[in-house]
């Protein structure tokens, strides 16, 4: 049962941390296509993949919004905010990096009490999930929802990226 497991929230908050700079590089990879082809990279922030779904500027800006009010919700610590009027790439990569410097500031003793939170939403008054259950069932999908959106439309569009670009990070030890 998820709402009695025990999970590390300073641990994946310091993943999303590092996927988002991963993303930060996406957008390098996509200035570097755009320079490529002749065409301005701010352009592809209006990119989506389907009529109905988010633009990538707004896919970057959730998987940016759903870090920081997790790391939010789980501390108690006011998240940055953000208006969503970002115009450019070099506007997202700032988001991002004020993102990534908000949960790299947290320590862990600001996550002490984060098991005891009631995590609550506007759209679900009188409600509360408890922190793992909100962590492992909404956080952590809800941002590789995103997150891997912003991927596919940059690939769509033409942009080298691979999986390991997704995946970066991985520590391999000898045997």
């Amino acid at each position: 049962m998820v709402a009695a497991m025990q999970i590390d929230v300073a641990t994946t908050i310091a993943h999303m941390a590092d996927q988002l700079e991963r993303m930060a590089g996406w957008l390098d990879k996509a200035r570097a296509h755009a320079t490529a082809k002749k065409f301005d990279a701010d352009t592809l922030l209006t990119a989506r993949l389907a009529p109905d779904q988010f633009a990538l500027v707004r896919q970057l800006g959730s998987a940016c919004d759903t870090a920081k009010l997790a790391a939010a919700r789980l501390t108690g610590k006011a998240a940055p905010g953000h208006a969503d009027d970002q115009k450019s790439v070099a506007d997202c990569q700032a988001r991002i990096a004020d993102t990534v410097a908000y949960l790299r500031g947290l320590t862990p003793a600001d996550y002490a009490r984060a098991a005891e939170a009631k995590i609550t939403f506007g759209w679900m008054p009188g409600k509360y999930l408890e922190p793992a259950n909100y962590v492992v069932n909404f956080a952590v999908p809800n941002f590789h929802f995103h997150l891997a959106h912003a991927y596919a439309i940059l690939r769509h569009n033409g942009v080298d990226l691979g999986k390991m670009d997704y995946l970066a990070g991985l520590v391999f030890k000898d045997l």
